[in-house]
């Protein structure tokens, strides 16, 4: 018996769609981060969220924002139909979940939760594959991210104190 096709309008698929965006996110220099369709009537919102670690500017979204355009315009049968684009970077209240966040958080304020219940706040330093150091109450700290339960960057208004830079430093991370 030959497999149901899919209907006509059964709407993007992310994960064609993610196969189609991520490289020309790549050739921009970024990563793509999330991808998010939502159906809204006969439209669509693609949500794209790029990062890279030393950030993404206005003109970076501007200059990935045309390129995916393009593209799906070229592959309109990805969509099926009008859509919305929107394509940004993280917000500042994005968990840290992966090395990769935690690198872009070099220097930044964290508050972090372990799985255990214990809380603190600290300075992210030098971020390994498997854990990261943090600065916590003038004390270097390794956090295996194994162990987080949540993290995230906390608003800060003011440089990092330079102490707290020095004594990241000296374990070689800036």
């Amino acid at each position: 018996m030959p497999s149901p096709r899919p209907a006509q309008d059964a709407g993007p698929q992310p994960g064609e769609l993610h196969g189609v965006l991520a490289p020309i996110v790549a050739d921009a220099g970024f990563e793509l981060d999330q991808l998010d369709v939502r159906a809204a009537g006969r439209r669509h919102t693609v949500k794209v969220v790029v990062d890279s670690d030393e950030g993404v500017g206005l003109d970076d979204i501007a200059t990935v924002s045309r390129a995916i355009s393009a593209e799906l315009d070229r592959r309109e049968h990805l969509i099926g139909g009008s859509y919305t684009l929107e394509v940004t970077s993280p917000g500042v209240d994005r968990p840290l979940t992966g090395p990769r966040h935690w690198r872009r958080a070099h220097l930044r304020q964290v508050a972090v939760r372990l799985h255990d219940g214990t809380t603190f706040t600290g300075r992210v330093g030098a971020a390994g594959e498997e854990s990261v150091t943090v600065l916590v109450d003038g004390r270097r700290r390794e956090v295996r991210y194994a162990d987080v339960a949540h993290a995230g960057v906390q608003v800060e208004f003011r440089p990092a104190p330079e102490h707290e830079v020095a004594l990241l430093q000296e374990e070689g991370t800036a």
